[in-house]
């Protein structure tokens, strides 16, 4: 082998994801720092006939990152390359984290127009499924990419755009890591802006689901969390705003105010309600009473906050879990959550809190999701307390069979 290849390869190298649902022994480990070395490692896998599969944080509950084979992890290709603050234009390389970019951009004014539940992924490895936030004029994230370049399964180093090689362009925004690896993207961006943040307690069959149109484009920013085995759920709105920072999180808080987030978002919404949901591994039929009680002790508190863009967008997502999610056409939506709901209730099912559900604009990226209609991501979720499993495959079979009558299409992550 190359001796620069040797030295960022290793060998006994096991992988696991952030849920530890899937793990992997790859034959070689390769963590390069420039294009010039994933050309090389391309190119000794061609030679090899070895199959190449890339990771990032390893945040995808799927096994979409595993391998027996090459592994190769990019993030020590994580540089900002440009900044074009008149055009809103940043490139950077693929290995690039989400939270490293908001702070380069928070630097030069600018910020990310939407963003999903966390930022721990990369650039390329959050564009490589189409992941998306929430909004119903706000298209997937890989809608704000403005050009790639990938190195190929021959070695070649591409650039492709709307307006220099369209299709491969088409086809990258949403890639899933098969034609290529990401080495440098560029993005759309607009100048940094705050949001405030308002969620507010519902009735989900009587109050949300009949003014469904009404409750989607209420917000810029719009999501829902249903708790199953109630009627209970939360609206998330956030539009952008003008307001001062307002936050339990932000300096300026005072020790009360951190002291009562600390008392619900750490001890109860996340150390108490794990340690309870481990208990009811043991004996499931008390789950609809902690959903109870969580909603009422918990969730069910109106707030409303103000801060940057990023730390609005991004959210703790506790612990391990099982999660599926998938798209349909929004108005859809209400038909398909009412039969999981009968479903539910019909097969003596005890399942977790939240189903979540979001709403993404229409795009034309070939893999996409939400390639050609208005669409609507349901999520469904079991956590796994302290790791441990539960069971999931039944829920995930009638939601998956929902899902399907209504012409759903999965999230590639998940």
């Amino acid at each position: 082998m190359d001796p620069e290849l040797q030295s960022i390869a290793t060998e006994n190298y096991q992988f696991q994801n952030w849920a530890k649902t899937f793990k992997c022994r790859p034959e070689l480990l390769f963590e390069p720092r420039t294009e010039a070395q994933v050309v090389k490692i391309v190119r000794l896998a061609q030679q090899q006939k070895k199959r190449v599969r890339v990771f990032g944080s390893g945040h995808s509950p799927s096994d979409l990152a595993c391998s027996s084979e090459f592994l190769v992890n990019i993030d020590h290709m994580d540089r900002m390359l440009s900044v074009d603050r008149e055009q809103c234009v940043v490139s950077v390389q693929g290995g690039t984290s989400l939270h490293k970019l908001h702070v380069v951009l928070k630097e030069n004014g600018l910020a990310m127009s939407n963003l999903g539940s966390i930022s721990d992924q990369t650039i390329a490895g959050v564009m490589a499924t189409a992941s998306h936030g929430t909004g119903a004029h706000f298209g997937c994230l890989s809608t704000s990419i403005v050009d790639m370049t990938l190195v190929t399964a021959n070695g070649d180093v591409v650039r492709c755009s709307a307006s220099e090689n369209s299709d491969l362009f088409k086809a990258a925004q949403c890639h899933l890591g098969a034609l290529g690896i990401v080495v440098r993207v560029s993005l759309l961006v607009e100048p940094a802006f705050r949001l405030e943040a308002i969620q507010r307690p519902y009735k989900f069959f009587d109050d949300i689901l009949p003014n469904w149109d009404e409750v989607l484009h209420s917000s810029e920013h719009t999501r829902v969390w249903w708790y199953p085995h109630t009627d209970d759920c939360v609206v998330w709105r956030a539009n952008r705003t003008t307001k001062p920072v307002s936050s339990p999180a932000a300096p300026s808080a005072t020790l009360a105010q951190k002291a009562q987030n600390w008392w619900y978002d750490r001890f109860l919404g996340f150390h108490f309600y794990q340690s309870i949901l481990n208990l009811t591994r043991f004996r499931p039929s008390t789950i609809p009473y902690l959903t109870q009680f969580m909603f009422a002790t918990v969730h069910k508190r109106p707030f409303a906050i103000v801060d940057d863009s990023h730390k609005i967008f991004n959210f703790d997502c506790l612990f391990p879990q099982y999660v599926n999610e998938w798209a349909i056409d929004w108005n859809d939506a209400p038909a398909a959550l009412r039969e999981l709901n009968e479903f539910i209730n019909n097969n003596d099912l005890k399942v977790h809190f939240p189903v979540e559900i979001r709403f993404v604009d229409e795009d034309d990226i070939w893999l996409s999701p939400a390639y050609g209609r208005k669409t609507c991501y349901i999520g469904v979720i079991m956590y796994r307390p302290y790791g441990k499993p539960v069971p999931y495959k039944k829920y995930w079979k009638a939601y998956e069979d929902i899902m399907r009558k209504y012409g759903g299409r999965p999230h590639w992550a998940k």
